[in-house]
Parts: C-alpha cells; structure tokens; sequence
C-alpha cells in the first residue's frame, strides 16, 4: 500500500483515538483547551528558535560558510510549528520533538551526514585552479 494513502488514513485515526483516550481522562474542555495551548505555545516557541537559527545562518555567512544546518534547521522548525498547529496530540508530540533543539540536532546530524562528509571532502580535495590573468586587448586597429 502507498504510505501516503497509509498516513493520510492513519494519522487521523491516531488522532482521533488519542482524543477519545485523553478526553476521557481529563474531559473535553480540558482537552479543547490543552491543544490550543500547545498551537498557541508552539507558534511563539517556533518564532523564537526560527530567529536564533537566522541570527547563527547570518553568522555562518558572515564568516563566508554554508549555514547547511542552520537552513535545514529552519525548514524542521517551520515543520515542527505545522504539526503544532494541527490539532491532535501526536502531531503535537512530534513537533515539540522537532522544535526542540537538542532532539532537532540529534535528528538532523543523523539525516545530513552524506552531505556534510561530501562539503567537507571538497573543501579538502581544492577542486579549482589557483592563479592569474591579464586582460589583453587586440590593438591591430580594428
């Protein structure tokens, strides 16, 4: 089966069963209020830790590198706002994982090692010439 016709159908599913079993325990308004905290919380916690990534990606610039995480890092803190936003408990859970920067780190170290092993294989092999040109011009009067 395709795993996104999977997800599509099993997330809800998810879901709804965490709201039944956590509204049961603490009540249905509990419940309503408890995930409009998390959207309202998560939004502003995302704000915050989008602004440090940008101010250490500005850095990274500045000393003439690739912010390669700091912009990987932003793309996993707008989705980790997303699925705060998005009702439900689950998705909650997996965005506060991912807003987090300890676990975004350790999530991210995981998925970018190619990458960073390639950048760092690159700048050691130097794969360009250095040197010098002059600009002749033709002076045959033409």
């Amino acid at each position: 089966m395709n795993t996104a016709i999977i997800l599509i159908l099993g997330i809800p599913l998810i879901e709804i069963y965490l709201f039944i079993k956590i509204g049961s325990q603490i009540g249905a308004l509990n419940t309503v209020l408890l995930i409009i905290v998390t959207a309202i919380v998560g939004v502003w916690y995302a704000k915050y830790e989008g602004f440090n990534t940008l101010r250490s990606g500005i850095s990274q610039l500045v000393k003439n590198e690739l912010p390669f995480y700091e912009i990987i890092s932003g793309a996993a803190i707008a989705f980790a706002a997303l699925l705060l936003i998005l009702p439900g408990f689950a998705t909650d859970l997996l965005g506060i994982v991912l807003i987090l920067p300890i676990t975004r780190k350790i999530i991210l170290s995981k998925y970018s090692k190619n990458y960073a092993s390639k950048t760092r294989r690159n700048h050691k092999e130097k794969n360009y010439i250095e040197g010098e040109f002059e600009d002749i011009e033709d002076n045959d009067g033409k």
